[in-house]
């Protein structure tokens, strides 16, 4: 894989991270869900059978610029 670079400033100089998710009964990190959103009776996401994806998120550090992958099943 080659070096990525950032969409916005074409900066080289990123660095890797993730996105935090701090809501009631997290694990503390968020995932992609495969699918549209569709809310339960309690509103909500119904995920159940649905493919998770860990979010990697990798910021330029000349411009703040976050880009997102969902690359790893989790």
């Amino acid at each position: 894989m080659t070096q990525p670079t950032c969409t916005q400033c074409e900066g080289d100089d990123l660095e890797q991270g993730f996105i935090e998710d701090a809501g009631e009964h997290s694990k503390g990190y968020a995932r992609w869900i495969l699918g549209p959103l569709e809310k339960g009776l309690l509103g909500g996401a119904k995920r159940m059978g649905r493919p998770r994806w860990q979010i990697d998120a990798l910021r330029c550090r000349r411009c703040g610029h976050l880009e997102l992958f969902a690359r790893t099943p989790g």
